[in-house]
């Protein structure tokens, strides 16, 4: 079947394109350069018989900043990671502003590998724009480990991002890091619980599990996303709104996790995913087929929308 891809390119100055590909640049790439620098240009649809619609390697082109295309209704961005961090504190200050104007609240998940791309929030104009009253922050996942700990995802989201902006403490749920896995699952669960009961947590009128506004999310090389990893049962959960691995498949091995039903109920997503180590993940997530035996990234199918934010490594395969 024909695949139409649409690919919107902007354009850095034809002196910063590598020596070798000059004469190509000028006959092949002359539509694609505006002859005003830092202009959009478009490249035309593609048709091609093929299932992959990205098609242009990527060592082809030199881009400035962003290569967007939709894959089969999937919303994909690969930037550097400069205009990663720049295009996510774009979409996030526009959903606080939506969300707060619309119900007085932003509820906002937070995943470890992210945090660091949120640099750009905290600096102006975001930082003074946002409402940050307003934001009520948890953690899709956690280790079972103090709050002071290295491996803590709350001091690590706590350093990069929370201590940086104006959050109110009690608007930021953790777990109790004194109890074990199980009970540290039950009772952030029940955190949860009386949130949406005073109505700072919407719920899925669907399914009635929690819908959070934004759940920022990465993935690892497996798959896996949030502590919900491949073959373990966690995965699989359908009941509970948070549970719990004392057997991780690596360090820690005790955490506490969304669930995927929960995941899959928030109005919005963003898969913040880098590294080339990721690309095979990614491609599966994005083009290959689906098979019974689904990696956990490929049951992520919520209610809401999707959005991608990647780098040049985590997208390298989808350029083959």
């Amino acid at each position: 079947m024909a695949t139409s891809t649409f690919l919107s390119l902007t354009c850095t100055p034809q002196s910063m394109l590598h020596s070798k590909h000059k004469s190509h640049t000028q006959s092949s790439t002359m539509s694609l350069l505006s002859p005003q620098l830092g202009k959009k240009c478009f490249y035309n649809p593609l048709r091609h018989n093929v299932s992959s619609p990205f098609q242009v390697k990527p060592k082809r082109i030199h881009v400035g900043g962003l290569v967007k295309a939709s894959m089969n209704s999937k919303d994909v961005h690969v930037l550097s990671k400069e205009h990663l961090a720049v295009s996510l504190a774009k979409y996030i200050s526009d959903l606080s502003e939506k969300y707060i104007r619309e119900k007085g609240r932003f509820t906002v998940v937070l995943s470890p590998g992210p945090v660091k791309y949120l640099r750009k929030l905290v600096e102006p104009p975001y930082c003074d724009t946002i409402d940050w009253a307003k934001w009520h922050v948890f953690l899709v996942d956690e280790r079972v480990v103090p709050k002071t700990n290295v491996d803590s995802n709350y001091k690590l989201a706590y350093d990069g991002f929370i201590s940086k902006v104006p959050i109110p403490p009690l608007n930021v749920s953790t777990i109790d890091d004194s109890l074990p896995a199980d009970g540290a699952a039950d009772v952030y669960e029940t955190t949860l619980r009386r949130l949406v009961t005073s109505n700072v947590i919407s719920t899925s009128s669907l399914t009635g599990f929690p819908k959070f506004d934004l759940l920022l999310l990465d993935m690892g090389p497996d798959g896996h996303i949030a502590s919900l990893f491949p073959g373990y049962p966690a995965l699989n959960e359908t009941n509970k709104w948070v549970t719990y691995l004392t057997n991780a498949p690596k360090p820690p091995p005790e955490r506490i996790t969304f669930t995927l039903p929960v995941i899959n109920a928030t109005s919005n997503i963003a898969m913040v995913v880098t590294g080339a180590g990721k690309a095979d993940a990614v491609y599966s997530a994005l083009e290959k087929a689906p098979n019974a035996d689904k990696l956990p990234i490929q049951k992520v199918n919520p209610e809401g929308d999707v959005k991608w934010f990647l780098d040049k490594g985590a997208a390298s395969r989808l350029y083959r």
